[in-house]
């Protein structure tokens, strides 16, 4: 459930609040929640989720990417959230598609090679090449 894009993060679909005990388990220091409030009947609540995170000791953060695209105000917050997270993230959104998006331009954003990014995201079996034009717009203007 858990895949693994590089030391400093994982994405997976949904997650549940015992989801969230196994992760703090698995040593993570950070749970991001990508998905919208509602994108679906019966998922779990934000807020459930969030405490969970609390209970079990991992910091918390919602960047809720919904499906119009990405905006530089999640970019923003995705990265100070990876840049603050103490220890290994666990992002989640529907399908952890959203996650890895959004992971890789906010790594862009800080001059990351979108390159690499591509790689590591293919490794975890996510296609990042619908926003390569974004990450490398990126990169090049961290590059400056």
């Amino acid at each position: 459930m858990f895949r693994k894009l590089d030391d400093t993060i994982s994405v997976s679909e949904q997650v549940t609040p015992a989801d969230v005990a196994r992760a703090a388990a698995l040593g993570f220091a950070f749970v991001v929640n990508n998905r919208p409030e509602g994108e679906q009947p019966g998922q779990p609540e934000g807020a459930a989720i969030e405490a969970a995170a609390r209970e079990a000791g991992l910091g918390y953060a919602a960047v809720p990417i919904g499906h119009g695209g990405f905006s530089e105000n999640q970019i923003v917050a995705m990265r100070d959230a990876l840049e603050g997270a103490g220890g290994p993230v666990l992002a989640f959104c529907r399908s952890g598609t959203r996650s890895t998006f959004i992971w890789a331009l906010a790594r862009a954003s800080r001059g990351d090679d979108p390159a690499v990014l591509e790689a590591k995201a293919a490794q975890a079996g996510y296609d990042i090449a619908p926003i390569r034009a974004m990450l490398d717009m990126l990169s090049a203007r961290a590059a400056g």
